[in-house]
């Protein structure tokens, strides 16, 4: 069915002990969206993300992908099915090149393994994809700088080459900007946006950072205390009053 989401949850619940980090959660990502989770510190959104790509399975409530249920999926089987998952700490080869990086992503998106009869420089094709995917990200210029070197914002960027190397339909990426010097962000934005322009990825994003996304999102759902307490647009979200106050109220969790 066109209208089906391709991510949905539907009462997505976790407790750690007597705590409930995600508290009935039901969310529809429709197919080529934006979608931003916000929320303050402690709201929930990285668990919640955990629940989507397998890494957490839910105490209660079902994840959805193409309206077939995957709660109980690994993260392999959910990234071979075309989910893609970031997270806050970059997650690349140190030693090995920039290219080198996203060249082994595409073997293995391509199923291409080490052939003992077969050195990988003779798939000339994979080192073109390679580059075109730096190309895209804006690192072309950085192809043989090992990854080591690149700042914080270029591994950033990085990854998201890696994960678009494997082709995933859905892209979850947690908080892209974590850590990163301010001078930095704008050029995270920008590679969102122009991933986002292309129509071809569904987005979803976790962000505590309400401004960074405003302009980005195409609807927006707030966490907090785990629950989910608004899911609009932009717009109406920054006028929403209960946003208000769990941001800028006092007792929120810091944690």
């Amino acid at each position: 069915m066109p209208d089906t989401p391709i991510i949905e949850t539907k009462d997505l619940t976790i407790r750690f002990g007597g705590h409930v980090a995600v508290d009935h959660v039901s969310l529809q990502i429709p197919l080529f969206t934006f979608k931003s989770i916000i929320g303050p510190n402690g709201a929930g959104k990285t668990t919640f993300f955990n629940m989507i790509s397998g890494q957490y399975r839910p105490t209660k409530g079902q994840v959805f992908f193409k309206g077939q249920e995957i709660t109980y999926l690994s993260p392999d089987i959910r990234t071979k099915l075309g989910i893609g998952r970031s997270f806050q700490l970059t997650n690349v080869f140190p030693s090995l090149t920039v290219l080198e990086n996203v060249r082994l992503a595409l073997q293995s998106q391509k199923k291409i393994g080490f052939n003992f009869w077969k050195h990988y420089l003779h798939f000339h094709e994979l080192e073109d994809q390679a580059y075109r995917l730096l190309e895209r990200v804006l690192l072309n210029t950085k192809w043989n700088t090992p990854a080591s070197s690149l700042t914080h914002g270029e591994q950033r960027k990085l990854e998201i080459a890696i994960l678009l190397a494997l082709e995933p339909e859905v892209l979850l990426l947690d908080e892209p900007t974590a850590g990163m010097p301010l001078e930095e962000v704008p050029s995270i934005l920008n590679l969102l946006k122009s991933i986002k322009e292309k129509r071809d990825k569904t987005i979803l994003l976790v962000e505590h950072k309400m401004d960074v996304l405003m302009a980005l999102s195409d609807t927006i759902a707030v966490l907090h205390e785990g629950k989910l307490i608004a899911d609009d647009t932009p717009e109406a979200i920054s006028k929403n009053q209960q946003v208000q106050e769990a941001y800028f109220g006092g007792g929120q969790s810091r944690g």
